[in-house]
């Protein structure tokens, strides 16, 4: 595993390593965890969801709320996981508003945000930055940078 600072990168090669990887995410999650995903269309933003889901022991599908803007799931555990999709806003900021992310964002339920840069203003203080980059067909660059000592916490039992 990379050594540990408020940044590491991994590859993943294929779908299902970079579910995995979301997987070990979603295990490490608890309440009010904020994880902000930017990436462009098809870096596997969605797959990693989906892993993260996986591994709050969540066995419903895990499709992208384009459309809908936001899913919402709970663990066996009783974890909440707001899935948020920010691509299709006219104005993401102020429909961010509308729609109560702010609130929940700052609430107790686990927030993972697509297309997180668009709501930037709206992300606490505390949340973990994931940038995903498709290097090819199947290898992918997850970059994860740390905002806050929650974030870095998760960091540092994500890379053990």
């Amino acid at each position: 595993m990379p050594e540990v600072t408020d940044e590491v990168v991994i590859i993943t090669h294929g779908e299902e390593e970079t579910r995995a990887l979301g997987a070990t995410l979603g295990r490490l999650l608890r309440p009010g965890d904020v994880v902000a995903l930017v990436g462009p269309l098809a870096a596997g933003k969605t797959r990693f969801v989906q892993g993260i889901a996986r591994g709050m022991g969540i066995e419903r599908p895990v499709t992208s709320p384009t459309f809908i803007l936001m899913n919402v799931y709970r663990s066996p555990d009783g974890r909440v996981l707001c899935h948020v999709d920010c691509y299709r806003m006219r104005d993401p900021v102020e429909e961010g508003y509308d729609i109560g992310l702010d609130q929940q964002m700052h609430g107790e339920d686990i927030c993972v945000i697509e297309w997180a840069e668009r709501v930037a203003p709206l992300l606490p203080r505390d949340h973990l930055l994931v940038e995903i980059e498709a290097i090819d067909g199947e290898t992918r660059r997850l970059r994860f940078r740390a905002h806050g000592p929650r974030s870095r916490e998760l960091l540092r039992a994500l890379t053990e």
